[in-house]
C-alpha cells in the first residue's frame, strides 16, 4: 500500500510570506522612518545658526548678500569691514558708511564711527545711538510691515511702499521723516556738517528674505548706493565652541527625546488599526494638466542646471528692453545709450546704475542673478507707473 499522495493533492500553506509581510508592514515602516527623521531635522535646524543678519557676506534669509551683490552690479564697491579702525581706514572719501550691528562696540568706538567724515546710514536701532547719530532715538517699538512713505525723502519716493517698522523714532531739527508709524517716522534723514545721515528703525527691508518684496531694492539701492563706495561694518565671526565627545544622540533634549517616542508609538498603533481595514490601492489614469509657466520654469532649471547665468541674465535683460522700450516711446532701433537715458529719467534712477543692469557684465553667482533679476522688475513697475 502506497503512502505517496497524488498529484495535485498536496496541502497548500498558509504561512504568510516575506513579500506579504513586506507589503503590510511598508507603511508603517515608512511611518517611523519620517517621524525620526523629522525630529533629528527639526533639532538640527534648531542647533544651527540663523545667520549674521545684515551681513554683506551672508547668504541666510537674514543675511544681506542679496543686497551686496545689487550694489556691485551696479558699480558701487562695496567693502565689509567688522572694526571701527578698518572703517575709519576705509571710511573717508566720497563714500557711504553702513552699520549694521554695532552691539559688539564699545562705549568709545561708537563715538569715534559717529566722527567718521563719510555719509551714514544706521540700519536698525543700536546701541549707543545718541552718540552715532545725536538727535536720533528710539521712540517706541512698532510692528514692522509694508508702508508708505507720506514724506518728500526722493530716496522714499522713489521707491515707494517698503517694509519698515521696528521702532519709531525722534528726529533733530530739520529732518525728513518718512514711513510713519503711530504718528512717528520710523526712517529719518537728515544733513549734519555736510554729511548725510539716515536711520531706519529696522533692516528687514534690506535682508535677503525681503529685499524682493515692495520697494525694498529700490529703497535700500537709494539709501547705500548713492555714492561710488559703501564701507559696510559687520559684526566679526565667531568661531563655534567645541562640542567634545557628544553624539548626536546626547545634543537631543530629554523632552524631545519623549515626544518623538510617544509620537511613534502612537502612529504605530493607528497604523495598526488602520492598516487592516484598507483595501489594495487601486491605480487610475487621471489626466495630465500642466501649468502654463511649465516651459518657463523649465528652461529656468535647465539654465540653473548648467550654471548659464550669462543667459539668463540675457534672457532678463533683453526681454525688460523688449516690455519697457514702447512705454518710453523709443523707436525698437534705439541704441543702448538712448534707452539707458530714457530709462533713468523716467524712473530718477541713477544713470550708470541703469547702464550696469542693461549692459554691465553678468552675474559672478546665483544671488547676483536674483539681484538683477529684483531691480530689473522694480524699473519696468517705476516705468509702468510714471
Amino acid at each position: 500500500m502506497s503512502l505517496a499522495a497524488a498529484p495535485g493533492t498536496g496541502s497548500t500553506s498558509t504561512s504568510p510570506t516575506a513579500a506579504t509581510l513586506w507589503r503590510g508592514g511598508r507603511g508603517v515602516l515608512l511611518v517611523a522612518l519620517v517621524v525620526v527623521a523629522g525630529a533629528v531635522i527639526g533639532v538640527l535646524l534648531s542647533g544651527s545658526g540663523g545667520g549674521r543678519p545684515l551681513d554683506p557676506a551672508d547668504t541666510s534669509p537674514s543675511g544681506g548678500r542679496a543686497l551686496a551683490q545689487l550694489l556691485r552690479a551696479h558699480g558701487v564697491q562695496v567693502t565689509r569691514v567688522t572694526s571701527v579702525a578698518e572703517a575709519e581706514a576705509a571710511g573717508s572719501g566720497d563714500r557711504t558708511l553702513l552699520l549694521s550691528d554695532t552691539s559688539f562696540l564699545s562705549e568709545e568706538e561708537a563715538g569715534r564711527l559717529g566722527a567718521i567724515p563719510a555719509d551714514l546710514l544706521v540700519v536698525g536701532v543700536q546701541p549707543y545711538q545718541e552718540l552715532i547719530t545725536p538727535g536720533v532715538r528710539a521712540a517706541k517699538k512698532v510692528r514692522a510691515r509694508s508702508r508708505e512713505p507720506r514724506c518728500e525723502l526722493r530716496a522714499a519716493t522713489m521707491a515707494g511702499s517698503a517694509y519698515l517698522g521696528g521702532s519709531s523714532l525722534t528726529a533733530p531739527s530739520g529732518a525728513t521723516g518718512c514711513y510713519p508709524a503711530d504718528g512717528r517716522p520710523t526712517l529719518v534723514s537728515y544733513t549734519d556738517e555736510g554729511r548725510t545721515i539716515t536711520v531706519t528703525g529696522d533692516g528687514q527691508f534690506m535682508s535677503n528674505l525681503r529685499l524682493a518684496e515692495d520697494g525694498n531694492a529700490a529703497l535700500a539701492m537709494n539709501l547705500a548706493g548713492t555714492r561710488p563706495a559703501l564701507v559696510w561694518l559687520a559684526a566679526p565671526e565667531t568661531a563655534p565652541q567645541a562640542t567634545g565627545e557628544q553624539g548626536l544622540y546626547d545634543l537631543i533634549p530629554g523632552g524631545v527625546r519623549w515626544a518623538v517616542v510617544q509620537l511613534a508609538v502612537v502612529v504605530l498603533l493607528l497604523a495598526l488599526w488602520r492598516g487592516r481595514r484598507l483595501g489594495p490601492v487601486v491605480a487610475e489614469r487621471l489626466p495630465v494638466v500642466v501649468r502654463a509657466a511649465e516651459t518657463v520654469e523649465g528652461r529656468g532649471r535647465l539654465y540653473r542646471a548648467r550654471r548659464a547665468r550669462d543667459r539668463a541674465a540675457v534672457a532678463l535683460r533683453t526681454s525688460f528692453v523688449d516690455r519697457v522700450t514702447p512705454r518710453l516711446g523709443l523707436p525698437s532701433a534705439a541704441g543702448p545709450d538712448a534707452k539707458v537715458e530714457a530709462i533713468a529719467e523716467r524712473t530718477g534712477q541713477a544713470r550708470f546704475h541703469v547702464g550696469a543692469a542693461l549692459y554691465g557684465p553678468p552675474p559672478a553667482d546665483e544671488a547676483g542673478l536674483v539681484a538683477l533679476a529684483a531691480y530689473l522688475d522694480m524699473l519696468e513697475r517705476q516705468v509702468k507707473e510714471s
